[in-house]
């Protein structure tokens, strides 16, 4: 059972990814792996202990060698079996059947997810939040 304290924060990669047109579109399994590399820094830069666990899915699960995959030590990684929306339920309705006192956000500006996630009590918040948290 993880402590009430530390919060677990869902990165919903395709979502936030998928929200800066930068080119993309034409490396899926690049443009995830400088995501997760950014991620590395998130724990030191929030002001509460937090869990990060981030959904890849489709293309973008070749980033990492295995899950979890040792160049990123700090990160929960879920590869998607299907589809990445289905995973991030799948992952919150877990994480609230452990312990539903533990905060749980997910990051993802998908409305569709949003409605599923606040039936199961988590919070949720756009990807453009997280990227201010990261660096440039």
């Amino acid at each position: 059972m993880t402590d009430d304290s530390t919060e677990l924060l869902v990165i919903d990669a395709a979502n936030v990814v998928g929200s800066r047109p930068d080119g993309w579109w034409r490396d899926r399994p690049g443009a995830a792996r400088r995501l997760l590399t950014k991620l590395q820094t998130l724990p030191a830069r929030l002001d509460t202990p937090t869990e990060i666990a981030v959904v890849l899915e489709g293309a973008a699960k070749a980033a990492v060698e295995s899950a979890p995959d040792p160049a990123f030590p700090d990160l929960r990684i879920v590869l998607a079996p299907a589809s990445g929306d289905d995973a991030i339920v799948d992952l919150v309705t877990e994480a609230v059947a452990q312990n539903n006192n533990r905060p749980v956000t997910v990051v993802t500006a998908d409305r569709g997810l949003r409605a599923r996630l606040d039936a199961l009590g988590a919070q949720s918040t756009g990807p453009s939040w997280l990227w201010s948290q990261l660096p440039s």
